[in-house]
């Protein structure tokens, strides 16, 4: 009985899979653009995929949204469960893509362009107009419903094109680069969208040129280089891939500080503020080897911070050198 009962939750923490690629290649002449990656995203969460410009975040986004074919010699891709291969207009009923320039029309209000959308889904009248009217609502654009969204800011635009998108009921959304050139309060307003969307079962592949965005937002986050993902994990997992992390001991006692410093190897003094680093990466392992050592030692730290590299650091690391291991899943050894 016991075997029965710890295998049941075993298999419901296999969560299943929105999209997954193995292999994607894409070259366009001599230039190899993608060089066989592999992608796994589960549904429900935002999956962030960055790189510098020229990557290919684009090329992954139309590739697995359909709009351009992969290379010869790609492994499978699925969307939504589907085929690219062969099921390419299941996938086409199943997603929504928000590109890097907006798909509104300036020229017709905000209104008929929600309409449109519904047009073009097939919806009956009344159920486009349903439809309309609650998304509308939903992204805050009722009063501007009837302006020509040529006079609409640029984050309104961006939230009547994420709209447009959802007309037809999409689980899984691409959003190329959605907040490029929004001001920080219409980027944020943006991120409580993605959150809502995440919040109601939809999957969200998001590139973006905003490392603090993919930190607030991404489950997971793969870094794009040189046709290929050069690393992968989540944002703290990534995080501890470069070198820079610490912990920050501060004391208010000279005497405790001086005894600290005295025999704490590799620590970093800083006599006017009383506190020393120690080169560390965060982990859990570390901060209960600090801790245990201070209490052995009957020294007691007034202050203990944990520092470690943000994702510029990452980004800059990995996009400029090969060095850094490609993995982010396993912990590192503790080398202190």
């Amino acid at each position: 009985m016991s075997v029965t009962r710890a295998s049941a939750p075993l298999a419901a923490q296999v969560a299943p899979q929105a999209i997954t690629a193995t292999g994607l290649r894409k070259s366009y002449g001599d230039k190899i653009v993608l060089d066989g990656i592999d992608l796994s995203v589960p549904q429900g969460t935002v999956f962030a995929l960055l790189g510098p410009n020229g990557a290919g975040k684009t090329t992954v986004v139309k590739i697995l949204s359909t709009l351009i074919s992969p290379g010869p010699g790609s492994g499978e891709i699925r969307v939504g469960g589907h085929d690219l291969a062969t099921d390419a207009q299941a996938i086409r009923a199943t997603i929504g893509v928000t590109g890097q320039f907006s798909a509104v029309d300036g020229l017709i209000t905000g209104e008929e362009n929600m309409l449109l959308m519904a047009d073009l889904h097939h919806l009956p009248r009344r159920e486009g107009r349903r439809v309309a009217a609650e998304l509308l609502e939903r992204f805050d654009l009722v009063e501007a419903a009837k302006k020509p969204a040529s006079t609409y800011s640029g984050g309104m635009k961006r939230r009547l094109d994420i709209a447009m998108t959802l007309v037809g009921s999409p689980r899984i959304i691409f959003l190329d680069e959605p907040t490029t050139g929004l001001d920080p309060r219409s980027r944020h307003t943006m991120w409580g969208i993605i959150r809502g969307l995440v919040a109601d079962g939809v999957t969200v592949f998001l590139t973006t040129q905003y490392l603090e965005e993919a930190d607030e937002l991404a489950d997971r986050i793969a870094v794009l280089n040189n046709g290929t993902i050069a690393a992968e994990g989540t944002a703290e997992q990534l995080k501890r891939l470069v070198p820079g992390g610490h912990v920050k001991l501060r004391f208010t006692a000279p005497d405790a500080y001086r005894s600290a410093a005295s025999v704490l190897t590799g620590a970093a003094p800083d006599d006017e503020s009383l506190s020393l680093s120690i080169p560390s990466d965060g982990t859990q392992r570390e901060l209960r080897s600090i801790l245990d050592w201070l209490d052995s030692a009957g020294i007691e730290a007034d202050e203990l911070t944990v520092h470690t590299p943000d994702l510029d650091d990452v980004f800059f690391a990995l996009t400029a050198s090969a060095t850094v291991p490609a993995q982010a899943d396993q912990p590192k050894e503790n080398l202190r």
